[in-house]
């Protein structure tokens, strides 16, 4: 934790596949400390990009450091605008994270990449972050498609699971094991700690049986284990409607977080291929209700990303550097 209360957020997310520039990181800071609405830094172009793997960037994920004095950003290593392949993407894609770090947020290192998923995966999709305290390491999740060790081209079916490593420095990596499998393919968990429980929200990759309303959307478990393979189903579907004010059609790329001065927290959920980022919020995180938040001013076209608080002086730094 930093020295000061968090006053504010910070949002990084990518805009989409639809140009060549919007697989790359950018920022946004929330405004006067209310995570629905935002101020888009830099005029709404990259802060961050990356030429490395296949030279584009989605997905991007930012943790402060449990010491409080840094952060590290890891982002999905793809450029689907150029491939325009997702099935190629998932069985001979990169099997690396992109990673830069910082000490106060203005200031990045170059980008690395860092391989995480063993030759039997395809890919690696979205990953997050979560502190370990037991192990005092970094637990990183991310999708891949895994294939058998007689199948080098990765020709045979196969579908996403999550995978999980750990790391204290983000470039020595643990061996990834299978972290959620359900037997069906899994993608874009993100984890949220609260009183002790861990909460994942994850994407349900299946086809909807009822259109718009059963599948291709995210769902909520819990465990008092963050490593834990058996976690507790608490409610799926969340948001869906097919009335757009209510809801959304379809969800992916959840990210969560708590209101700075409540029991509130706050989900925001891709409305994929449609509206971008949808927020929701909840008073309780185990009941598995979220209505849709009204009013929300968000940046143009925010697509998976991640949310953090900050404080009022980073907040500051940020806006004086990369411009309101």
């Amino acid at each position: 934790m930093p020295d000061e209360p968090y006053a504010d957020y910070l949002l990084t997310y990518f805009t989409g596949e639809d140009h060549a520039g919007g697989e790359q990181v950018r920022f946004a800071v929330s405004r006067d400390g209310d995570p629905l609405r935002w101020d888009t830094l830099a005029g709404g172009e990259a802060v961050l990009t990356s030429d490395l793997g296949t030279g584009g960037v989605r997905d991007p994920f930012l943790v402060r450091r449990p010491s409080g004095d840094g952060f590290y950003l890891v982002a999905t290593d793809l450029h689907i605008h150029r491939s325009q392949d997702w099935m190629a993407c998932q069985r001979t894609g990169s099997r690396s994270l992109v990673v830069w770090e910082s000490p106060d947020l203005v200031t990045w290192s170059e980008p690395w990449l860092a391989e995480v998923a063993p030759p039997t995966a395809g890919n690696v999709w979205a990953p997050e972050v979560t502190w370990h305290e037991e192990t005092s390491s970094y637990a990183v999740y991310w999708a891949s498609m895994l294939y058998p060790a007689d199948d080098p081209e990765h020709q045979g079916v196969s579908y996403n699971r999550m995978l999980v490593a750990r790391t204290t420095d983000f470039r020595e990596f643990t061996p990834a094991q299978v972290w959620v499998d359900p037997g069906h393919s899994v993608i874009d968990s993100t984890v949220i700690e609260h009183d002790g429980t861990f909460y994942r929200f994850s994407k349900d990759e299946r086809e909807a049986p009822t259109p718009g309303l059963d599948g291709k959307s995210v769902l909520l478990e819990r465990s008092d284990d963050l490593l834990s393979t058996g976690w507790e189903y608490v409610t799926g579907a969340i948001g869906m409607s097919t009335d757009p004010d209510l809801g959304i059609r379809q969800g992916e790329g959840p990210t969560v977080t708590k209101a700075l001065d409540r029991e509130r927290w706050y989900l925001f959920i891709d409305e994929y291929g449609m509206r971008g980022y949808i927020p929701f919020e909840t008073d309780d995180l185990d009941t598995g209700t979220w209505t849709k938040s009204p009013g929300a001013e968000l940046p143009v076209d925010p697509r998976h990303g991640s949310i953090v608080p900050i404080t009022a002086a980073e907040r500051a730094r940020l806006v004086e550097v990369y411009g309101v």
